[in-house]
């Protein structure tokens, strides 16, 4: 019998597949299978998808399962075949049974992004740029039965810079995440044990899944709040707002310092830096625009085509 960690990875969106990689690259483990959501359709033909996960699973000739829930005695009986140590649990979007957090002899680990109590849930990555926070990271987590409640392992912290988006910091998160699990998976087969840190009881916030209702820019709210929005929706579900009587999605903006004597909303001047707008608190200068149809291109290019706005400059 091989005396390497018999390893279960399940996970779904791009955000999971450097720790994929993770284990494919950590020394005495054996990954079994790879657990990802099933296909489903997408694009305008509404054509069947395969994961992010999935696709690499599919290159490498891993063992795929994709079972529409978890919660079915097949399902289960399933990951009991497999007979794994441990399941490794990234962006999968399935809920796991008590039933089937109880399979792996050392239990089921997930790598979470955000430092935990703090933005526990479905878009902890976007809810920190929204909230304005100055520094986020990644959490191993030992699963329990609640949402992302378990005693958390290792832990890797980043700031957030100023010019932070949500896909930028996606990325980066997605690298530590891999980071952090790549450790723990050293150390456990080297025989270590990790200690398992109870998450505290104050600080806890939720980090709900985020609605394209919340992408409208409501120029009511400050400057400040509007930017930081703009780039937490970077690049979904990407800020939208009316403008000059036009629908447009706003990918930049910054908020400039000053007060604006004049409704929130109103276009304040146009010009090569940018659109300014008055806003609850401050002025907000949007720099990047989309229009219907079109492609996102810098406030100057987008003038050319609307060469009236430019008097209000």
């Amino acid at each position: 019998m091989s005396d390497r960690l018999r390893v279960v990875f399940a996970g779904t969106p791009e955000f999971a597949v450097p720790c994929l990689e993770a284990c494919r690259a950590a020394a005495g483990v054996e990954l079994v299978a790879v657990y990802t959501q099933p296909d489903r359709p997408a694009g305008r033909g509404r054509r069947p998808a395969i994961s992010a996960v999935k696709r690499v699973a599919l290159t490498s000739g891993w063992v795929i399962e994709q079972p529409e829930s978890l919660k079915t005695a097949a399902a289960q009986q399933r990951l009991r075949e497999l007979a794994p140590d441990l399941l490794v649990v990234v962006a999968y979007g399935l809920i796991l049974p008590r039933a089937v957090l109880a399979v792996p002899r050392l239990g089921c680990w997930n790598v979470h992004a955000s430092l935990l109590p703090r933005w526990r849930g479905a878009a902890p990555i976007q809810r920190a740029l929204l909230a304005g926070d100055a520094e986020t990271g990644v959490c191993l987590m030992r699963m329990e039965a609640g949402l992302d409640t378990g005693p958390v392992l290792l832990t890797r912290r980043t700031p957030i810079a100023a010019d932070d988006t949500g896909g930028r910091l996606h990325d980066r998160l997605a690298a530590l995440g891999a980071v952090v699990l790549g450790e723990g998976l050293a150390r456990v087969t080297r025989g270590e044990a990790l200690a398992a840190r109870p998450q505290p009881d104050v600080g806890i916030t939720y980090a709900h899944k985020l609605d394209k209702a919340e992408a409208a820019l409501d120029f009511g709210e400050p400057a400040a709040a509007l930017a930081r929005k703009v780039r937490a929706f970077d690049p979904w579900p990407v800020a939208e707002a009316v403008l000059a009587g036009e629908r447009l999605r706003v990918w930049a903006a910054v908020a400039l310092a000053g007060r604006a004597d004049a409704a929130p909303g109103t276009l304040l001047g146009a010009g090569r830096d940018g659109l300014d707008l008055a806003t609850g608190d401050g002025i907000l200068r949007i720099t990047r625009v989309q229009r219907a149809g079109g492609r996102p291109v810098p406030v100057a290019d987008f003038l050319n085509a609307r060469p009236s706005l430019r008097s209000r400059a």
